[in-house]
């Protein structure tokens, strides 16, 4: 099917009413379980070929976290579905009042290349339990996992449900020039401007998952070996190419020695020997120059080294850099933590309150006044108080950005609601009619709806 056979044949399958029941979502979420458990060697295998990522951090980051979104759907998927009765206004006498949720219906979810099982599959969940069709755009970039993807969904569902549409950047435009009644979008802000200024032409709602330059802040409290090896786990997964991944670092002027020293034992206890066989590479020659370029900046502290032929760069401490310059103004997306020293919380507070909202913000402290300050004071997507990416490894909590990091949210019933329309809906019985409503208007009428309505 070229891309706009593809949505017409979606949204002539939706009008059905096929996708609507519980009975069929439930079976569509345990039909994708089912097939993640059965293509799980498959999937690694292709991660390791487009990531060199190892099956326990593919289980880990990408087929685990959904397994858990799935159970976590099936389990509470009949109440969501649920009518949710509400009070109403004793103006309205006699009515009852409900929202009911519906699915949107043809649905294009875009994915990146970071994690291209975990964010294709989990937005699907959502999409799925909500009662959509969907069409799912993985990355180009990880060729294998998306021809697999293909694959696999291909095996599990008819294409007028849910199909996979393989296709590169450059060929995509005319994917996204459908009238979707959906478009969930993961990537950065300049493709998702372009996919909104599309999407606005059919008034097609838009989520978007972003990315920034998501900081972290170390003050004099810390527990700074749990810090700095917290922090260390969340720069070398996936290499750092994670959207949430820690940025760059403030640590206190009184614990910044102790905190370089804490995070390079860290990496020697991560990769003994300095044996990096079991990191992730960077994706692309193209990434990879651009991040190698970041190590020309301030002083390397730890590590520094890299192989062109493998797109290998070790994990990395960046001192001295000036608040210009690249690594504190773009997003790194690989293993380079910048160290910022500060005395002065405010002027850190300060600083980061001038950049975009970030998609994730760090904190590690045992001052619960420095914990309110600092939640009080910055804004953005979410975060942890002494940890670093685990926010989203839930489905209890949304998860999403704000202002430049992205628009909406999902996970667990975030996803169930941002793939649903809530409908307000009013009956009202007919054996009595409020008179007060209608003309001709009086004066008794008028003190009877002031009294019904104050």
């Amino acid at each position: 099917m070229d891309h706009s056979e593809i949505y017409s044949v979606q949204h002539a399958y939706y009008m059905s009413g096929a996708t609507k029941s519980y009975e069929f979502r439930m079976d569509s979420l345990r039909r994708l379980k089912d097939a993640l458990r059965k293509w799980e060697v498959r999937i690694d295998q292709a991660m390791m070929s487009d990531l060199h990522k190892h099956p326990t951090e593919v289980y880990m980051c990408e087929v685990g976290i959904v397994i858990e979104e799935i159970n976590y759907h099936m389990k509470h998927l009949k109440k969501w579905m649920a009518d949710k009765y509400v009070p109403t206004p004793l103006a309205q006498f006699r009515s009852t009042s409900f929202i009911s949720p519906e699915p949107y219906g043809s649905v294009l979810i875009a994915s990146p290349w970071n994690y291209p099982v975990q964010l294709c599959i989990s937005p699907l969940v959502g999409a799925i339990s909500a009662g959509n069709c969907a069409t799912i755009k993985p990355s180009a970039q990880t060729a294998a996992t998306s021809h697999l993807l293909a694959e696999m969904i291909a095996e599990t569902f008819a294409p007028e449900y849910i199909t996979v549409a393989e296709c590169s950047r450059d060929n995509a435009d005319a994917l996204f020039d459908q009238p979707w009644d959906y478009i969930f979008f993961t990537g950065n802000a300049s493709a998702a401007k372009k996919i909104c200024a599309t999407a606005a032409k059919y008034l097609t709602p838009v989520a978007t998952e972003l990315g920034g330059k998501s900081p972290v802040i170390v003050d004099e409290t810390a527990n700074v070996a749990v810090a700095a090896k917290r922090i260390a786990f969340g720069k070398v997964m996936n290499a750092g190419q994670t959207c949430v991944a820690p940025d760059h670092a403030y640590v206190h002027k009184s614990v910044k020695n102790e905190f370089i020293r804490e995070y390079i034992n860290a990496i020697h206890e991560f990769f003994p020997d300095g044996n990096y066989d079991d990191m992730v590479r960077i994706v692309s020659q193209r990434h990879y120059d651009r991040v190698k370029g970041l190590l020309s900046y301030g002083r390397i502290a730890f590590g520094g080294t890299y192989d062109d032929n493998t797109l290998f760069i070790e994990p990395t401490l960046l001192t001295d850099v000036n608040e210009d310059e690249r690594p504190l103004t773009e997003e790194i997306f690989g293993p380079i933590l910048p160290v910022v020293s500060y005395t002065d919380l405010d002027a850190v507070i300060k600083r980061i309150n001038t950049q975009p909202k970030p998609l994730a913000f760090y904190l590690f402290t045992e001052s619960k006044a420095v914990e309110r300050k600092v939640l009080g004071s910055c804004s953005f997507g979410g975060g942890c108080i002494n940890d670093v990416i685990m926010h989203l490894a839930t489905s209890y909590m949304p998860f999403g950005g704000v202002g430049n990091s992205g628009n909406g949210a999902y996970h667990g019933k975030q996803s169930f609601l941002t793939f649903s329309h809530s409908r307000s809906i009013m009956k009202k019985a007919t054996w009595f009619d409020m008179p007060l409503r209608y003309m001709p208007y009086t004066k008794i009428g008028d003190r009877l709806l002031h009294m019904a309505m104050k």
